[in-house]
């Protein structure tokens, strides 16, 4: 039989992600701050207060779609910022995926993560190697869409993702931002990560239950 994750354990991962969003606040800050203008601690810790805010007053029966809608809009009421927006698209496309499906195998997993991905590049015009979270998130939906095809577990299949995110993250480092207000840095940004992609890796790991290593600023 193959293994099956349902809307239980989506809510659980979202409440999950959404604590920690308002834990890393100053790290982000700070992380933000050495290449862009500091305020993305603040923005995610109001979409991760918004998102547990959604999670008590949610009733969306067993659609995992209806769900991921919804916490794609309430997030973007709370955190209408430039990654607050890709965010919230990245989850509306995974909702308007999986809509009507009430519980989900590997490869629905990593269609709903291609389709997030998908969203974002669709909305930031930005695109892998650009230095943002796609660097993160492309590699890791990758990484999901082989692993489907391989037929691995669920739990392989997470740390595959989150080895492929770990390793797009690092390649940010020797990266020059070129959109959003860090390109405006140029050069400058040149030896440091990019804090969306830090962060998507650190939202892997909490997804995962692997340890926190966000960098060190």
């Amino acid at each position: 039989m193959k293994e099956t994750i349902g809307l239980i354990e989506i809510m659980a991962a979202v409440r999950s992600v959404s604590l920690r969003l308002v834990m890393i606040e100053e790290t982000l800050n700070a992380m933000d701050g050495a290449i862009g203008d500091g305020d993305l601690g603040i923005n995610m810790a109001k979409g991760g207060a918004g998102l547990l805010r959604y999670l008590d007053s949610a009733t969306p029966g067993d659609d995992i779609g209806a769900f991921l809608i919804g916490a794609g809009m309430a997030l973007n009421r709370e955190a209408p910022s430039s990654l607050g927006t890709l965010l919230s698209s990245a989850l509306l496309r995974a909702g308007k995926e999986t809509r009507g499906c009430t519980r989900l195998d590997l490869a629905g997993i990593a269609g709903l993560t291609s389709a997030a991905d998908q969203a974002m590049q669709d909305r930031g015009k930005a695109k892998p190697g650009d230095k943002t979270i796609l660097d993160a998130l492309h590699p890791a939906a990758e990484a999901l869409a082989q692993a489907a095809v391989a037929g691995v577990s669920l739990s392989e299949a997470g740390q595959l993702a989150l080895m492929a995110a770990r390793q797009g993250r690092d390649i940010t480092v020797a990266l020059q931002s070129r959109v959003g207000r860090a390109s405006w840095v140029g050069e400058r940004t040149r030896g440091k990560v990019d804090p969306g992609a830090a962060l998507f890796v650190d939202i892997v790991e909490t997804l995962v239950g692997a340890a926190y290593t966000l960098p060190n600023v």
